[in-house]
């Protein structure tokens, strides 16, 4: 009657660390923040595409600009929550596809963003 043996932790618990985590985010993180910024900097200069336009025209672009510059904003935020949570994900490769996902997704993100601004808005 042997009892049974308690498993002793090995040395192996860093062996399911993934060594090339980093590439996915370090892509993406490439990718997405200077496509914000050209994004951040076209959305900025839109409200001079109105600068020549009518009162009533005018006041529809204002109104409809002021919802989303906002809208705009919120997604860039979202943008960044997804950049760093490919980051923050633990590197174990369990992770791999989860943070080659969020990583695809942001700049992905980025796109989609402009797109919402732009459909939003009111051109002239």
């Amino acid at each position: 009657m042997n009892p049974t043996p308690t498993p002793t932790p090995t040395s192996d618990a860093g062996a399911d660390r993934h060594p090339r985590a980093f590439v996915a985010p370090l892509v993406s993180t490439l990718l997405t923040l200077p496509m914000a910024a050209v994004a951040f900097f076209f959305v900025g200069l839109a409200p001079m595409v109105c600068d020549s336009c009518g009162s009533a025209v005018s006041g529809r672009f204002d109104d409809s600009y002021d919802l989303a510059f906002p809208v705009f904003g919120f997604g860039l935020v979202v943008v960044l929550v997804v950049l760093l949570s490919a980051w923050a994900l633990p590197w174990r490769r369990g992770n791999a596809a989860a943070r080659v996902w969020l990583a695809v997704i942001a700049p992905a993100a980025v796109v989609f963003d402009f797109i919402v601004f732009h459909g939003l808005v009111d051109w002239p």
